[in-house]
């Protein structure tokens, strides 16, 4: 029973090191994960994205889909542009591709405009 409970922690402590080195291990239980890039903002309930290695391919989302930036702060699908690069983590659903998360692999930059009007009197 000690011997176990020593795997554990050495397990846990090898994924520590793993995380705190960088090495992407992805979101737990979320299936497979493809890097590319968005090639049409999400319509309704899918998206248009080229993996690394292809054309572009329709995957299916949700509103449980969660899409975060680099830091894991959330990120509204209105703020999805195409070209923006991304990791897209799905499970494989029959012919489909039900994406699980996203993370996106630069931060979103909000553009601000500020309109100012100057009324002059004679």
């Amino acid at each position: 029973m000690l011997a176990a409970g020593a795997a554990c922690v050495l397990a846990i402590s090898s994924a520590n090191a793993q995380v705190g080195a960088g090495v992407n291990v992805g979101p737990v239980g979320v299936g497979v994960g493809v890097g590319g890039t968005f090639t049409a903002a999400p319509a309704n309930d899918y998206f248009m994205f080229r993996g690394e290695a292809g054309e572009p391919a329709r995957y299916y989302y949700s509103r449980d889909t969660a899409i975060v930036d680099p830091a894991g702060h959330n990120v509204a699908w209105t703020d999805i542009r195409p070209d923006m690069p991304a990791t897209v983590y799905y499970e494989k659903t029959g012919d489909r591709m039900v994406v699980k998360r996203v993370v996106l692999q630069k931060p979103i930059t909000v553009e601000k405009t500020t309109t100012t009007t100057t009324t002059t009197q004679p």
